[in-house]
């Protein structure tokens, strides 16, 4: 009981402090909305995550598995680690086939660093469920992914979201989101 009281005296008013204290203030909604210009090493890495998502768009299974590295490793929302372009695919598949929970992605911005057959996309991707309640239809979030280029193709090697997962959010931050989203990849 000795050990109760003085774990309430020592937490609860660090806890009464942070609840007076202002909440952050809101950081600017879609950053990667005009990323920098990009090589266009770089750009073919951005328009080959284009060509990812389109693949999912139009429900397309086996252009969805030709993106993946033969040792691709994706971790999906629980973090559970699914391995291999078969498995990856089969994983994907209810979302592949258009059923259930919409899930469309987008790059901002793709990275080469040192190792000229090595990037990084990253950019943000939306989830509308057409069953949840209005107020909770949709979500946003922020994706990280990285491509390897073998053969003069990139393959995704690994994928895992952006960490912190999704955020609810309305139609009008969906519709924001999309219209911010640069058409074609900002060359240098």
């Amino acid at each position: 009981m000795k050990i109760l009281t003085a774990l309430a005296l020592a937490v609860l008013p660090a806890l009464a402090a942070a609840q007076q204290q202002p909440a952050p203030p809101k950081p600017e909604p879609f950053p990667l909305a005009h990323p920098a210009p990009m090589t266009a090493d770089e750009c073919a890495v951005w328009n080959r995550e284009r060509s990812f998502a389109r693949s999912v768009e139009s429900h397309d299974a086996k252009a969805f598995a030709s993106h993946l590295h033969r040792g691709a490793l994706f971790i999906d929302g629980p973090g559970t680690e699914v391995e291999g372009p078969e498995k990856i695919t089969e994983g994907w598949g209810a979302i592949i086939r258009g059923e259930g929970p919409l899930l469309r992605w987008y790059p901002g911005v793709a990275h080469i660093g040192g190792e000229p057959d090595i990037a990084m996309s990253h950019g943000y991707y939306w989830i509308e469920d057409a069953e949840a309640g209005v107020d909770k239809r949709f979500a946003i979030g922020q994706f990280v992914s990285t491509w390897v280029r073998r053969d003069g193709a990139w393959h995704v090697l690994f994928d895992g979201g952006g960490g912190g997962g999704a955020r609810p959010a309305s139609a009008d931050e969906v519709a924001q989101l999309k219209a911010a989203l640069p058409r074609e990849c900002p060359r240098a």
